[in-house]
């Protein structure tokens, strides 16, 4: 009667381990999406990153033209901002919509210099579809001339 009862146990020992298994793979890939999100976020993040200090860059070197780098929402692109602004749409995603254009803010300024604030926005057309917010990276800078 025990070896009858018995019947089935290996195979049901078996269904058990390999629901755990499988259990176990799907985390793993689960892991490997949110691995992958991450660095592509980190990726457009660096590379705004280096968009903004390359701008700022230009600033530092060209101080007596300051104001020719203002570029408030919805302006028109300035001519000293232009190539940065196609390098800005090239690598990053969203950039060419009117309400996420990078924005560069020139206030007090004067002879000296001026206090610069660059944000850089973007947003991947899937996270569009979805509702998400859009991504931004945001520098606030003095730039001020060496005095002779």
């Amino acid at each position: 009667m025990t070896s009858r009862r018995m019947q089935g146990v290996m195979l049901i020992e078996a269904l058990i381990a390999i629901l755990i298994f499988s259990i176990g793979i799907l985390a793993i890939v689960g892991m490997q999406g949110v691995a992958i999100k991450t660095v592509t976020q980190s990726k457009y993040r660096s590379e705004a990153a280096f968009l903004a200090n390359e701008v700022l860059s230009q600033m530092w070197s060209d101080t007596t033209n300051l104001a020719s780098y203002d570029f408030p929402q919805g302006a028109a692109v300035p001519t000293r901002l232009a190539d940065w602004k196609a390098r800005v749409d090239a690598r990053l995603p969203g950039t060419t919509d009117a309400n996420m254009a990078p924005t560069v803010t020139i206030t007090s300024a004067n002879a000296q210099g001026a206090t610069v604030q660059i944000v850089i926005w973007w947003r991947l057309p899937e996270e569009k579809t979805q509702g998400v917010d859009p991504h931004s990276y945001t520098v606030l800078a003095s730039v001020y001339a060496n005095p002779p």
